[in-house]
């Protein structure tokens, strides 16, 4: 099986796609700035202490796995352009290593304008995005920017308002306004995200899970 390097895995959806692909037999190596936070001991999980936005503490990570899972994003008090800058870090150090494949985790609010057909409360979830939270929605864009320029296999896996219900084991994978709600459990959507670390249906798309 595979060894995964996961950023991001002390947060609520990290620690949801930790159980299962822990559970699946991936191995995983796993980037966090507080490893306390982390609440999962299992014989193939290594946890490294470190922060995204040191280069040497992701080459660390990223050496000796075949395929990058990126949950990070913003907290109370994080830098402007962390996925940003995160994600550039990321791509070096992949490229360093020779590890081709990326999934990274955004948000509805990312435009996606191939696919995406958004309805009205769509476009006003996007439109008090970009008054509330412009410094979020900018830095998911430029992210974006960084992984089309990458030449490297990306998915960047979209959702809507996250809940911490049980795992229902159904959702629909569709686009903004297109097969989809407004909603989606962490545990379902990690379980996507998991899916995609062998799947390359959506390669170099962005999709949008929901229930």
């Amino acid at each position: 099986m595979k060894t995964i390097a996961l950023f991001g895995g002390s947060g609520q959806t990290g620690t949801e796609f930790l159980k299962i692909a822990l559970d699946r037999g991936y191995r995983v190596k796993a980037l966090v700035r507080s490893p306390q936070k982390v609440k999962i001991a299992h014989a193939n999980l290594e946890i490294l202490e470190g922060d995204v936005l040191e280069q040497k503490d992701v080459i660390g990570a990223i050496q000796g796995t075949e395929v990058v899972v990126s949950l990070f994003g913003h907290v109370k008090g994080s830098p402007e352009w962390l996925q940003t800058n995160g994600t550039k870090n990321i791509v070096w150090a992949m490229k360093e290593h020779g590890v081709e494949k990326i999934i990274s985790l955004s948000g509805g609010g990312l435009p996606y304008p191939e696919k995406d057909r958004p309805q009205f409360a769509d476009k006003l979830i996007r439109t008090i995005m970009k008054l509330t939270v412009p410094k979020i929605l900018n830095d998911a864009i430029e992210h974006h920017e960084i992984l089309k320029a990458s030449n490297l296999k990306w998915i960047i896996v979209r959702g809507p308002r996250l809940t911490n219900g049980p795992k229902l084991g159904s959702y629909r994978t569709g686009w903004v306004g297109v097969n989809a709600s407004t909603q989606i459990g962490r545990a379902d959507l990690a379980d996507f995200i998991v899916k995609q670390v062998e799947d390359d249906q959506f390669l170099l798309q962005m999709p949008f899970v929901s229930y």
